[in-house]
């Protein structure tokens, strides 16, 4: 199992109900395929440095999740299908990038 973390651009016409559906189905796809989620972030409407598909700016979403390798392409390929997503990132983690995780999850959890 390898640990990652993706983050995830929505569409900002959006409803509040069609974003929390969005969110789940990913989160489906992975428990789906073994994952163990680790944290999920909404990081709330944010203004993009360009624009993408004519928008300035989309709801920005993390999942923290470990997984099989294998798994990411069936989430990746999700992504590219769904038109309310605009933009995506996976990343595989190393130990540091981990610490660094864990510091940002317990500094949240502070200031929430």
């Amino acid at each position: 199992m390898n640990h990652y973390e993706t983050v995830f651009i929505l569409n900002p016409v959006l409803s509040e109900d069609q974003i929390k559906e969005t969110v789940k189905k990913y989160e489906d796809i992975l428990v789906s395929k073994g994952a163990k989620m680790i944290s999920k972030e909404n990081w709330g409407l944010k203004k993009l440095a360009y624009a993408i598909q004519h928008k300035k700016s989309g709801f920005y979403h993390l999942f923290e999740y470990t997984v099989a390798g294998e798994s990411l392409n069936d989430l990746e390929i999700e992504f590219r299908r769904d038109e309310r997503i605009m933009r995506y990132l996976t990343v595989a983690l190393d130990k540091h990038a981990i610490a660094w995780a864990e510091k940002r999850r317990n500094r949240n959890k502070k200031t929430a």
